[in-house]
């Protein structure tokens, strides 16, 4: 058993990546899915771990304390092609329960990948929402564990049903969950549904898969490179915008997706739609000026302006000299300075401010630290019965 390096780290699209290979190549891959939790865990409902069958793995699920047995369940699921559902007690103070910390149930979805990944891939790597609906409990005997189908963001669901290789949920059962797949694909939301039929019942997860969120940095200055290395590794698409043609090179911007040369007042044009953010830092006050414009007329959720309050009502002052006029939802975008207030003045420790408040603001967080909140923190879901 070989265990890759840094394998842990993996990011979402790294993982959706290698399981497109294994669809389109047919190689021996299995996925670990978190599908249920009681109580507290390391990961939520939707988290995943890919396991090859000399017991590599990518990314995770726990901190460590079931990767080994998951290990021995993926062998067995690989050879012989179903899939199954394993339940972890990490309450109890004997098996799992010694020395660790999560202190919760854990329910994973252990599965071959098979043609019924192939619609789910196909729309992450097109930027589509769809929502994966699976069999984890069954006494039907004509719908088996993993029997699934695919929901896109806007379609019934009831004509997409897996390409091969896996069990296709009844069409009357996925019209009746059509519209939770949908919601769930549209927020990223994971649920269960438990679905009375004529010879039993079925419970149902519907893990709801975003499409991968971008991030655009506008400038071509030594800082823009520690930025787009931190966001790749956190699963960011990073594109660098620079008005300086020059710098637009693979070379100069490792770890970014695209690189190009734009003129600051076509910067929409790279492509600035709802899950898009945008950081601003060329340091060039007409550059940053017209980028912004540019920004504000887009989808973005999300405008990171690099320096000072006082540079702000300069470039604004400008703008509205210029006839625009920055409106409360424009405000409310713009965030700048840009960053969480972290303390550091090191290279890195500013892109780690910059890039933290980027996730922050993709999750529908502001970024505080966890001590002071009073909740859990992650939100809990329980079972529907439909």
């Amino acid at each position: 058993m070989h265990t890759a390096a840094d394998s842990w780290s993996t990011t979402t699209p790294e993982l959706f990546e290698r399981i497109r290979h294994a669809v389109e190549d047919g190689r021996p891959l299995a996925v670990a899915t978190v599908v249920d939790v009681e109580a507290a865990a390391y990961r939520r409902p939707g988290g995943r771990m890919l396991i090859e069958p000399d017991g590599t793995t990518y990314g995770g699920i726990t901190a460590g304390c079931l990767e080994g047995p998951l290990r021995e369940v993926a062998g067995d699921v690989l050879e012989s092609g179903a899939a199954t559902v394993v339940t972890y007690d990490l309450t109890e103070d004997d098996g799992w329960g010694l020395g660790i910390g999560c202190n919760g149930v854990i329910d994973v979805l252990v599965e071959p990948v098979d043609g019924s990944w192939r619609r789910a891939v196909d729309a992450y790597a097109n930027r589509e929402a769809c929502s994966l609906v699976t069999a984890v409990e069954s006494t039907d005997p004509s719908i088996p564990i993993g029997a699934r189908t695919t929901v896109g963001s806007h379609g019934s669901g009831s004509d997409d049903q897996p390409v091969d290789d896996r069990a296709s949920l009844p069409p009357s059962i996925v019209d009746g969950v059509a519209a939770r797949g949908r919601a769930c694909a549209a927020t990223g939301d994971v649920d269960r549904i438990r679905v009375p039929t004529e010879a039993g019942e079925v419970v149902l997860v519907v893990d709801g898969i975003e499409p991968p969120h971008r991030l655009v940095v506008f400038g071509s200055q030594p800082d823009v490179r520690p930025v787009t290395q931190l966001a790749a590794r956190v699963g960011l698409r990073v594109t660098v915008a620079t008005a300086r043609g020059a710098r637009a090179t693979d070379d100069a911007f490792p770890a970014a997706e695209r690189v190009l040369s734009v003129h600051p007042s076509e910067l929409a044009d790279v492509g600035l739609d709802g899950r898009t953010s945008v950081v601003i830092m060329s340091h060039n006050f007409v550059d940053d000026g017209l980028a912004l414009e540019a920004a504000l007329g887009s989808e973005t959720p999300y405008i990171g302006l690099m320096g000072p309050r006082k540079r702000f009502e300069e470039l604004r002052a400008a703008l509205e000299e210029d006839g625009v006029e920055l409106s409360a939802d424009d405000r409310e975008r713009i965030a700048t300075p840009v960053g969480l207030d972290l303390g550091g003045g090191e290279p890195m420790e500013i892109a780690l401010s910059i890039v933290s408040e980027v996730v922050a603001v993709g999750n529908g967080r502001d970024g505080g630290r966890l001590v002071d909140g009073t909740g859990p923190v992650h939100e809990r879901r329980s079972v529907s019965r439909e």
